[in-house]
């Protein structure tokens, strides 16, 4: 058997065609029954919903948001004062004025900052895409 080089590049053409079909093939099985969705599998783009971290009752979502923006870093600024600028003496602590709610509230509004982000920070390191999305 003579093989002539255009011989082989037939072959391989043939072979090459072949392959697409049953590619297409495949393509056609797999899609017609069911979709897969592609998830994003990027962290941020991830969906975010408050309800997974927070309890936030049915009715009272405006309250319960309004409890955790204003009271968790008021709250959070006041044991802040009382542990380090008081250094845990109530003495101390009632002479301070607790009545600029503004600044007790900043000041605990960027120590619960930091922590947020911290803590997004190791979610991030934690994070591992899936594979098979």
């Amino acid at each position: 058997m003579n093989n002539t080089i255009e011989d082989e590049l037939t072959k391989q053409r043939n072979m090459i065609y072949y392959n697409q079909l049953v590619m297409n093939e495949r393509k056609a099985r797999y899609s017609s029954g069911k979709k897969r969705v592609k998830k994003s599998t990027s962290f941020a783009k991830q969906k975010v919903e408050f309800r997974d971290f927070l309890y936030i009752p049915e009715e009272w979502e405006f309250a319960a948001y309004t409890f955790y923006f204003v009271g968790i870093p008021y709250i959070v600024g006041a044991i802040f004062l009382f542990l380090f600028v008081a250094h845990g003496s109530y003495e101390s602590f009632k002479l301070l004025n607790l009545n600029a709610f503004l600044i007790v509230w900043m000041i605990g509004y960027e120590i619960v900052a930091i922590f947020s982000l911290l803590w997004i920070l190791v979610l991030y390191l934690q994070y591992e895409e899936d594979p098979y999305y």
